[in-house]
């Protein structure tokens, strides 16, 4: 037999054992880190990863915040990402609208609360019937008011070269422009988890 071939059937075999390995995980039940055997077992070959550079691509601002995310809040995200993709931006305007919303409404779809109330805001993105954002129906479905964020947000010149917060605050005119950027890590987490499920 030829040596080369020889050479190719033996590393072959040895890299099927690698694979294999990594795959079907270690054939010992000892284990030095077994966060990064769970970490090589989510991954799925089927999904491409978001690239995170894309995410944060001008580092976070100041101290982050974060809330835990229950099942209205996870759909509400899946709809931003949605919206996001049917509007034809990438995973960064996902970031900025999905941060948006985490500081506007934790990401739950508000109706109007009374006297609570920000004059007539509502929905996802706190958006006004009275300044043109649209009816109540219309700013209360998620798809619709990710839809009017993102057109605002299209108009800002430059946009992507904005720290997160500025470019949310040129859209929403809020009354605390800086509070925006708290949410940025945890809507990069949200759009790296949610953008290819």
């Amino acid at each position: 037999m030829n040596t080369t071939i020889l050479r190719k059937s033996v590393l072959g075999i040895a890299g099927l054992a690698f694979a294999g390995g990594v795959f079907a995980g270690p054939v010992t039940e000892a284990h030095a880190n077994p966060v990064d055997a769970k970490a090589v077992a989510v991954v799925q070959a089927d999904k491409p990863g978001v690239d995170k550079g894309k995410l944060i691509p001008h580092g976070v601002q100041g101290k982050q915040s974060r809330i835990d995310v229950g099942a209205e809040q996870t759909a509400n995200v899946k709809a931003v990402i949605a919206a996001t993709k049917k509007s034809g931006m990438d995973e960064r305007a996902a970031v900025v609208a999905i941060a948006t919303s985490l500081q506007e409404s934790k990401l739950e779809n508000l109706g109007h609360l009374g006297e609570r109330n920000d004059y007539d805001s509502q929905g996802l993105f706190q958006q006004r019937p009275s300044s043109g954002w649209g009816t109540v129906e219309q700013i209360t479905d998620p798809e619709y008011s990710t839809m009017a964020f993102l057109k605002g947000l299209k108009q800002v010149d430059g946009w992507k070269d904005m720290p997160l917060t500025e470019a949310a605050q040129t859209v929403q005119v809020s009354a605390y422009p800086d509070h925006y950027a708290q949410w940025e890590q945890q809507a990069a987490d949200l759009v790296a988890k949610h953008w290819n499920s």
